[in-house]
């Protein structure tokens, strides 16, 4: 089992993009759980202190402790039940940014290899063609660097640490990810640069098509 260190970002206590009275969207800094973990060190997390404020919330998706960006929460059990559908029925749109250790040969493509949990090393995830579940990742370039790239991801699946493992499986690890990154492309970010920019979905109660945004903590340029 791969040890890590919490030490979770507490100012501002959460960052709200929007709020009504079925949902609530946030802004999730890296180095913050979506959830409470199992041991008592975790506890804190972005669903434990929105609880404090909003008591009835309900988790409907996680981010990856190291990733940031735009995270969506039910603040009544039809709004919970009507987004996770959603989110399980792939009706949602999502865009993650991130910079990539080296240049990929082709311009875009998409990864379509299954995943699982790397028990030995948990909380590691690793491709898996006999035990592990579907997962597809589209990705396009977007800029090209001397030693690095920033790509634009698209998972079409939600699979844990999905595009972390998908850019490993195709050389291109994403810099400074602490669980998949060694070398320089570990040494090359302080932290994952990994960013949930976009998330799209239906409003549980109206329907109405909504679209949140988040700005990228690293530099995009």
């Amino acid at each position: 089992m791969v040890l890590l260190r919490y030490d979770p970002p507490m100012d501002p206590p959460f960052d709200v993009l929007y709020q009504d009275d079925s949902l609530i969207v946030l802004n999730k800094p890296s180095g913050l759980l979506s959830v409470p973990g199992r041991d008592p060190v975790h506890y804190d997390s972005l669903s434990s202190r929105v609880a404090r404020v909003y008591p009835t919330v309900q988790v409907v998706h996680r981010l990856d402790m190291a990733t940031s960006g735009v995270i969506v929460m039910a603040l009544h059990p039809k709004a919970h039940r009507e987004l996770s559908r959603q989110f399980r029925e792939r009706e949602t749109a999502k865009c993650y940014y991130a910079w990539v250790y080296g240049n990929p040969k082709q311009s875009a493509g998409s990864i379509d290899l299954p995943l699982c949990c790397d028990w030995p090393n948990r909380p590691r995830h690793m491709v898996d063609h006999k035990n592990g579940k579907a997962a597809l990742t589209h990705w396009r370039c977007l800029r090209r660097l001397e030693d690095r790239s920033l790509i634009k991801l698209t998972p079409i699946t939600g699979r844990s640490h999905q595009l972390r493992v998908h850019m490993l499986s195709i050389g291109h690890p994403i810099l400074g990810d602490n669980l998949y990154a060694e070398g320089e492309a570990l040494e090359m970010a302080p932290h994952l640069q990994l960013h949930a920019a976009e998330l799209e979905f239906r409003h549980p109660r109206s329907k109405e098509w909504l679209s949140f945004t988040a700005p990228a903590p690293f530099d995009m340029t």
